[in-house]
């Protein structure tokens, strides 16, 4: 199986982007983050098209995730229980054969110490209490997405630049490291624990060019899920082609 996950930035934006990335890579499942669009709005004919069956929860011009799978998708969750009405549409999972799928773009926090940060931080607590009464250590399970935390130095380009910065704050890290305690591995460590691999880049200055970024997306695996890893690979062309973020 392959697994892909892609902060897309705008969906509608960058819908031939997508659709040659799903002809090129044929993964079979695609989890996106950031498609800002509403679900009646979703172009969803042409994705179907190239033979997916589609999960979406979407508002108007900001965050909204979708998940694309070759097969189809069941138990499908949208946000977290706890969620208040009026949330933003950030969580979505569901089960497609025998893997569970949580697609995830967590809040960004904006600045250290923020009301933002707080939610932030708030928001990575209550996903530790969801995934451990969710889902089990012993079944298939992949968290994937945009987390927004660069969880060590060596996933940052110049962690003295960034040091208790946004996205590489000791608490959100914390945060992070006690999501990862339920029992999760950071699969691409798994397979490559050098550093300099990134997955964001400012578009400022050529930074993508440059490779001067932040690994803040990841796809996170239980034990079983695991074990059947062959290899985990950052698209840095995608990026360079001056569109979101994606890896396998």
């Amino acid at each position: 199986m392959k697994l892909c996950t892609w902060n897309v930035n705008g969906l509608r934006a960058r819908l031939t982007n997508v659709i040659d990335f799903l002809r090129e890579h044929r993964p079979d499942v695609l989890c996106l983050q950031e498609t800002k669009v509403q679900d009646p709005q979703f172009p969803r004919e042409p994705l179907e098209d190239e033979g997916y069956n589609i999960e979406l929860f979407g508002q108007k011009s900001y965050n909204g995730v979708a998940i694309l799978s070759q097969k189809p998708m069941e138990d499908v969750i949208f946000g977290m229980p706890d969620d208040p009405k009026d949330t933003e549409c950030r969580v979505l999972g569901c089960i497609t054969g025998d893997l569970m799928v949580l697609d995830l773009y967590v809040p960004n926090g904006q600045e250290v110490g923020s009301e933002k940060y707080r939610y932030k931080l708030d928001w990575l607590r209550r996903l530790r209490e969801f995934v451990g009464t969710k889902y089990s250590t012993t079944e298939k399970v992949a968290l994937v997405g945009d987390f927004n935390v660069a969880l060590e130095d060596r996933d940052v380009h110049d962690p003295a630049a960034w040091h208790e910065k946004i996205l590489c704050s000791s608490p959100e890290r914390h945060a992070m490291r006690d999501l990862l305690s339920f029992g999760l591995d950071d699969l691409l460590r798994k397979k490559h624990p050098e550093s300099g691999i990134y997955t964001w880049w400012d578009y400022r200055a050529g930074s993508a060019f440059k490779d001067e970024g932040l690994r803040i997306d990841y796809i996170l695996s239980t034990p079983p899920l695991t074990a059947i890893c062959e290899d985990i690979v950052v698209h840095k062309e995608v990026r360079q082609q001056k569109i979101g973020r994606a890896h396998v």
